[in-house]
């Protein structure tokens, strides 16, 4: 059986670690040529290594994608000489704060959080978008979270962080439904990352409670994340455009 994206190129934001990192891996396994862009190049290069370690091709770039030059930058390598760009995913961002009220919050919060996941998403969408309009196709799928489909008392910079990142979906998906191109996000609920655990590896204590929210009585790990975007990446999600699809465990259903 051939593999999903045998040829492609596949550009990755936040892929050290966590769920970009898998669905680094996970791009790669399917043939993808994979360029991986982050801040921190020894877990950039760890990525790296691992891909093609199993016998994949990867590069890394380091980049804040706040920093809209170095995201030009960064997507142009992904594109390389031919300047193609097949598939995106948009996984870097903050992952937010200690619960407060939202009267607590400070406008210096709230701008870092907005900052780090809306504008560190809106540009690397709007690079990839340029290449992929130029070739006529492409897909794009953006690491939201649960965050951004209901409310989370506590935490309202971060819960508004992530509806905007599910309107720029919805907003690009319909620009350029007609053209190619498809833009989805996921939504997860907790997901098994270095993010929430303390420096001994355990989960924090609040996350622990949380847990049993979660129908199916687990978190998930990063791959399962990585295997629907995969899937929404690829021509198997082929009338799929404008989503963010929940993968939580069952927590938005109830």
């Amino acid at each position: 059986m051939g593999k999903l994206f045998e040829g492609k190129r596949a550009f990755v934001t936040g892929g050290g670690s966590g769920i970009g990192r898998a669905c680094a891996l996970a791009l790669a396994a399917e043939g993808c040529s994979v360029t991986v862009a982050g801040r921190t190049q020894s877990t950039l290069n760890d990525t790296v290594r691992s891909i093609v370690e199993a016998g994949g091709s990867a590069q890394a770039m380091t980049c804040d994608v706040t920093i809209e030059s170095m995201v030009q930058s960064a997507v142009a390598a992904a594109a390389g000489d031919e300047g193609r760009l097949d598939v995106a995913v948009n996984s870097a961002g903050y992952d937010g704060s200690a619960a407060m009220p939202t009267s607590e919050w400070t406008g210096e919060m709230l701008d870092e959080m907005l900052t780090s996941n809306v504008r560190g998403t809106f540009l690397p969408m709007k690079y990839e978008l340029e290449v992929m309009h130029r070739q006529g196709s492409g897909a794009i799928v953006n690491i939201g979270s649960g965050a951004g489909l209901l409310g989370v008392p506590g935490h309202s910079g971060y819960v508004a962080s992530k509806h905007a990142g599910v309107g720029l979906t919805r907003s690009a998906a319909l620009e350029y439904a007609t053209q190619g191109i498809r833009v989805n996000a996921v939504a997860p609920g907790l997901v098994d990352t270095p993010l929430i655990h303390d420096s001994s590896g355990d989960l924090y204590d609040y996350i622990k409670p949380l847990i049993a929210s979660h129908p199916i009585g687990r978190i998930a790990q990063p791959e399962e994340i990585a295997d629907a975007v995969v899937w929404l990446a690829s021509e198997k999600a082929s009338y799929v455009t404008g989503v963010a699809l929940p993968i939580d465990g069952g927590y938005t259903a109830a």
